[in-house]
């Protein structure tokens, strides 16, 4: 018969019969597939579960009952296993014309053409496979494929209350969740880490999947819209910067989607079918995520995504579940596990107990990655599989020198690791020593060692390492971690907050360096940009978006009154841009003498020198500005034409380059003689061997992470100045083939240690 609206809700009715009775697990998987099999006439149901690492046939209609627990499918082998590998639905007319077909022949499925199948998924990933097949080729209505879906769902939950497959099996794939086990990523931030295992999400178990009572699930999931929509209009409230921008047109797109009338509908069909709120705002979920997987236009994906997190928080409203681990506080050392982490998220954890963070995803430019970096906790990312094979509780290692994570660690790996930390601890107590030394080369030249900041707490480090003052303070992190445009007076107690800290040392802020690959939800382009760093970022939004300047002038020259005030634009390309971004903040200045406000008593005006072209027009610039800063990062990228976050040409970004080199010491040659102070920032000159090349060239200001500084003065003090430069000379002159191995040799020779 052709199935009807009422066929998953009848199907749902029998399956909760079978159930609730008291059959074994196997009994009730044979009734199961004999159910589905009737009600959308089906020649075929078979149902496979994921058992060893393996999908194993447990329960058949239609094939041979003999391939019954013999029949074994390797994950992504035939259409079962391609299936259960990449979490989707297969729906096809003729089974053989897929790529991954795979003829069984103990099974007698070779008179069968259609095949649609859909994955048993618990905790996110499939444990099995449940499939229909008839023998005259046909396509298979969403309808059916809905009640498959549910029937799948219904399957999870008999299997996690039945032994019919390992608990640790379901967990992790196949490998003995128990056991020690190694996992590679990406390291995001260093740093050596242990601590227990944390999900940033603690996982939802949906406890019950069929109804009781269909119209209370209706009302539950009806005041969870409501309750999820006041949350969203708040949020879009809450938008601090003036009306009419881009950030209110991406939270009316947010909205959109909460007020969806086809999302919300979908959910009450599924509701009608039978089951519970949880579980039917799971089965629409399920399938976003199939459909996301099969997206290729990031801007589409980046929608979905949209879709995702509000399903989420649809999920943890109706089920009472909404805290976060951060909101229910952390007990002991702790390495947080999450898919992906925003940076706000990341500032809501206790800094004394959050040791590390390991991410299923992230990257190297990621918002959350930057503050991470700021506040010393390594990170690493890309570690796939990590949700799956750790569980709460569990102890954790983290080595990002060797990129891995160490889940449930023997001894002597624990011994290994506890060496290599002690190592390093004992290092860091030498450089801390340093802290009240100068940073005066062994022929008497002293180098100023300033440190970069972002966030309040950072300016800490001043104490902490002994650095003359904050080289480079990035206001983009308030930014980031707000949800909406942070309001002036938020600004301006930063700003006073982190002036007041330094005391009587200087702090250097650079204006928002936002857009570009940190990007703001409240301040989108109208299209994602292919080349994000050398886009629409920094400066150029500041100056397009004059509004946001004016906004951080004001609170700028209001929170530094009675001090100095230096500030640095970022990205500047030509003299020009320099010139209208200090006229806007001449114009706060004049705007607050107008209104016989406070004013700073002086204000320093730089810019980084990022990209290329300005060291061209620098003779233009050098009268107009009170120090430039060279953005290592950057600058090194444009120059090499090497994306610093693309894996395959790490060994391209290379800062010991004679190309690098040669460029930065005309720099240095122009910049000589003028009133203009000169200082490097970036990582470049927080590593010694590249650092020991900067002071060869005549660079006597570095700007570096705190972590640097000890390492960095140490190196400053062991070396002789006059004798670098000479060999920087030499270098330059004829680079050799590579000038990395070559300085590094000769450090060595002068027992300078750089590595």
């Amino acid at each position: 018969m052709t199935p009807t609206q009422t066929a998953p809700r009848q199907i749902l009715t029998e399956l909760h019969e079978i159930m609730a009775a008291r059959a074994n697990a196997q009994t009730k998987l044979n009734q199961v597939v004999e159910i589905i099999g009737k009600a959308l006439d089906s020649e075929v149901c078979s149902i496979y579960l994921l058992r060893e690492g393996v999908l194993e046939l447990f329960a058949t209609r239609g094939l041979n009952q003999d391939a019954v627990h013999v029949t074994k499918l390797a994950l992504g082998e035939g259409l079962t296993g391609h299936i259960a590998q990449n979490v989707e639905i297969l729906n096809l007319a003729e089974a053989e014309a897929h790529p991954d077909f795979q003829y069984r022949p103990e099974t007698g499925e070779e008179r069968f053409h259609s095949f649609a199948g859909v994955p048993i998924i618990r905790r996110e990933r499939a444990v099995g496979v449940v499939n229909v097949q008839h023998i005259e080729p046909r396509r298979y209505e969403d309808i059916e494929l809905e009640a498959l879906q549910t029937v799948a769902m219904v399957i999870s939950e008999m299997i996690d209350n039945a032994d019919m497959i390992d608990r640790d099996t379901m967990l992790d794939t196949g490998i003995a969740a128990s056991g020690p086990q190694r996992l590679d990523g990406l390291t995001l931030v260093k740093g050596l880490a242990s601590g227990n295992a944390v999900f940033h999400q603690p996982r939802i178990k949906i406890e019950h999947v069929v109804a009781e009572d269909i119209e209370a699930e209706r009302q539950r999931v009806y005041s969870a819209f409501s309750r999820m929509r006041e949350q969203i209009d708040h949020m879009a409230n809450q938008a601090e910067f003036g009306v009419g921008g881009e950030h209110e047109e991406v939270l009316q797109t947010y909205k959109m989607f909460a007020y969806d009338e086809g999302w919300s509908r979908r959910i009450n069909e599924a509701i009608d079918s039978g089951l519970t709120a949880e579980a039917a705002i799971e089965r629409v979920q399920q399938r976003t995520r199939m459909r996301m997987r099969q997206i290729d236009d990031p801007l589409l994906a980046d929608r979905m995504h949209d879709l995702e997190d509000l399903a989420n928080r649809l999920l943890r409203i109706v089920s009472g579940q909404i805290g976060t681990a951060a909101q229910l506080g952390l007990r002991e050392d702790t390495i947080l596990i999450a898919r992906n982490l925003g940076p706000a998220e990341l500032l809501e954890y206790d800094r004394r107990r959050l040791k590390g963070v390991i991410l299923e995803e992230g990257s190297l430019t990621a918002h959350v990655t930057i503050v991470a970096r700021a506040m010393g906790i390594p990170v690493i990312g890309q570690v796939r599989t990590i949700r799956h094979l750790v569980r709460e509780g569990d102890p954790l290692l983290i080595d990002t020198i060797e990129s891995t994570v160490h889940v449930r660690p023997i001894d002597a790996v624990i011994d290994a690791f506890n060496a290599k930390l002690n190592r390093r601890k004992k290092r860091q107590a030498g450089f801390a020593a340093l802290r009240d030394l100068p940073a005066v080369t062994k022929d008497g030249v002293p180098i100023t060692l300033l440190v970069n900041a972002g966030l309040r707490d950072d300016v800490g480090a001043l104490s902490l390492t002994g650095a003359d003052g904050i080289g480079l303070f990035r206001t983009e992190f308030q930014f980031l971690v707000s949800a909406t445009m942070p309001r002036r007076e938020r600004q301006t107690r930063l700003y006073r907050d982190v002036l007041d800290a330094a005391g009587d040392k200087p702090v250097v802020f650079r204006t928002v360096d936002i857009g570009g690959d940190k990007s703001l939800p409240y301040l989108a382009t109208d299209s994602p940009e292919e080349n994000p760093a050398m886009g629409w970022r920094a400066l150029r939004v500041a100056l397009e978006r004059d509004g946001l300047m004016k906004v951080q002038a004001r609170s700028l020259l209001e929170a530094a009154a009675g001090r100095t005030l230096s500030v640095m634009f970022p990205m500047v390309a030509e003299p020009w841009e320099f010139a209208r971004a200090r006229d806007i903040f001449e114009g706060q200045r004049q705007f607050l003498i107008d209104h016989k406000k406070l004013l700073p008593d002086h204000v320093r005006y730089g810019a980084m020198l990022e990209v290329p072209s300005l060291a061209e027009t620098l003779d233009l610039l050098l009268p107009e500005i009170d120090f430039l800063s060279i953005g290592t990062n950057d600058l090194t990228q444009f120059l090499l034409a090497a994306d610093r976050a693309h894996p395959k040409l790490a060994e391209r970004y290379d800062w010991l380059s004679p190309a690098i080199f040669r460029f930065l010491a005309r720099i240095v040659r122009t910049v000589e003689g003028s009133d203009t102070d000169l200082t490097v920032c970036g990582e470049m000159g927080g590593r010694r061997l590249s650092a020991m090349a900067l002071l060869g060239i005549g660079i006597t200001r570095l700007s570096i992470t705190p972590a640097a500084v000890g390492p960095i003065k140490a190196m400053i003090r062991s070396i002789n100045l006059a004798e670098v430069r000479e060999k920087l000379e030499t270098v330059l002159a004829k680079p050799p083939e590579n000038m990395r191995q070559t300085l590094r040799d000769w450090a060595h020779d002068q027992k300078i240690e750089v590595d």
